[in-house]
């Protein structure tokens, strides 16, 4: 979702940086890379490594509330496709196929794009399943999120195009079976089998995720 549909990384990133500030230092780059996709104390303990600094546990949950709070007051205030996006989420539901929103982000930040991407919809939005990532067993990079959405949907994991921009994101599509769009985002991601890169998602539309299912379904024998 962050960074696949919606440009919201940008205020992920800026809600580190004042958190960081606030504890006395400035976060790198790289760490702000690292913290990509992964879960709020992931990315707590990023940051405080990168800062080297120690917090307590009530700290570090005060500390998360704050960067979560700063996102949601952002988000409430624009929310902006990325290119590509929205025509595809358009043109699949409008074909009728499943689709499911696999996120990271905490339930409650993930309904206010759920809430804004329904809002443009004349039939209540696009989205057959919502998994977010305090509704898992196990977060990326573990396939259990997207194994919960494919069994959700009613779907096999040879049926499913996975689009992420994530270094966790990628491994748990990956690690789940299914085909992998990897669209490029603040992290690098290395070339893996049953996955396919591109800068954006402009110019993919339905024969082009046909074309990667496809080439996955025909490779998976010799991967497997």
């Amino acid at each position: 979702m962050d960074g696949t549909l919606v440009e919201t990384e940008e205020y992920w990133g800026e809600a580190m940086f004042e958190l960081a500030g606030q504890l006395g230092g400035r976060m790198s780059a790289e760490a702000r890379a690292a913290t990509v996709g992964t879960s709020m104390r992931v990315a707590m303990g990023t940051l405080y490594a990168d800062l080297g600094v120690t917090r307590t546990e009530e700290q570090l949950q005060a500390d998360a509330t704050q960067v979560m709070d700063a996102v949601a007051r952002m988000m409430a205030e624009r929310l902006i496709w990325l290119p590509g996006a929205q025509e595809l989420l358009t043109a699949v539901h409008a074909a009728g196929l499943r689709t499911a929103l696999v996120t990271t982000t905490p339930r409650r930040l993930a309904d206010l794009v759920i809430s804004h991407i329904e809002a443009g919809s004349p039939d209540g939005g696009p989205f057959d399943v919502t998994v977010c990532g305090d509704e898992v067993p196990a977060r990326k990079p573990d396939p259990a999120p997207y194994l919960q959405a494919m069994a959700a949907l009613g779907v096999s994991p040879e049926e499913c195009v996975v689009i992420e921009d994530s270094l966790v994101g990628v491994t748990s599509g990956l690690a789940a079976g299914a085909a992998v769009i990897g669209v490029a985002g603040l992290q690098p991601v290395p070339p893996a089998p049953g996955l396919v890169q591109v800068e954006t998602l402009e110019g993919i539309g339905l024969p082009e995720l046909a074309e990667v299912l496809a080439a996955h379904q025909a490779a998976e024998p010799a991967v497997r």
